[in-house]
């Protein structure tokens, strides 16, 4: 695996994130295009965690190509404010990565198909695919795990403590869930409708076990990138 991902190296990483970014672009401009009932609803497009994640893995590009191109324009210079600069920005898309893009987004692709497979009606209504094309439904429930795992292989990450990143990343699970139940009772809308289904002791443990999952996630990503580059080559590389 470590042969695997020297040989990574090898690939222009700031041109493959390029367009890994121009992607997600396309998909946020698709997605807006379409004219899908549930987008005019109480909360619009913000309801769906497949849409926040999109958003999330775009920021998260931004934030990689910005640091990508921000390294390439000061390449042979030095400076204290130019080295404060690159470090914040790598710590920026770091934390970006370990703490949110990571597990949420193979939280949404593993999540999204497992209940696709036991009942499409639940996630993905037949009659969606009238508005969302096979390629738009790929960009944002497929191709994210495949993205996800290419950023590992080119490059290392730093984690913070895994106390402060499980707790990130816990937080903005318990958030969402607070806002999916928020807007199931202030308009009565059921984001998810097997939520409206299930009887409270089960919804609550069904939750819970969807945060734990999360968390899991957070610690497999930090596992896997430990394993795929070193913890020490990890930590020399990413400053």
């Amino acid at each position: 695996m470590l042969c695997t991902a020297r040989a990574m190296a090898l690939i222009p990483a700031p041109l493959l994130r390029v367009s890994i970014l121009l992607a997600y672009f396309s998909v946020l401009c698709a997605y807006r295009a379409v004219d899908i009932p549930a987008q005019q609803t109480y909360g619009g497009s913000w309801k769906f965690l497949t849409y926040i994640n999109v958003v999330i893995q775009t920021c998260f590009f931004a934030v990689a190509v910005l640091g990508d191109a921000s390294k390439f324009l000061h390449q042979g210079g030095s400076g204290l404010a130019m080295d404060q600069q690159l470090t914040k920005l790598t710590r920026l898309r770091d934390r970006i990565f370990t703490v949110l893009a990571f597990p949420i987004g193979t939280f949404v692709v593993i999540a999204f198909w497992a209940m696709y497979s036991w009942d499409r009606e639940m996630v993905h209504p037949e009659v969606l695919d009238s508005f969302i094309p096979a390629w738009l439904h790929h960009g944002m429930h497929s191709t994210v795990l495949l993205f996800l795992l290419l950023e590992i292989l080119m490059t290392p990450h730093r984690y913070p403590s895994r106390a402060m990143g499980l707790l990130g990343t816990v937080l903005f699970s318990v958030a969402y869930i607070g806002w999916v139940l928020w807007v199931q009772q202030a308009a009565g809308i059921s984001v998810y409708p097997l939520l409206a289904r299930l009887a409270r002791p089960v919804l609550g443990a069904l939750l819970a076990l969807a945060v734990l999952a999360v968390g899991c996630l957070y610690v497999a990503g930090e596992k896997l990138d430990s394993f795929v580059w070193g913890r020490e080559e990890v930590n020399s590389k990413s400053d």
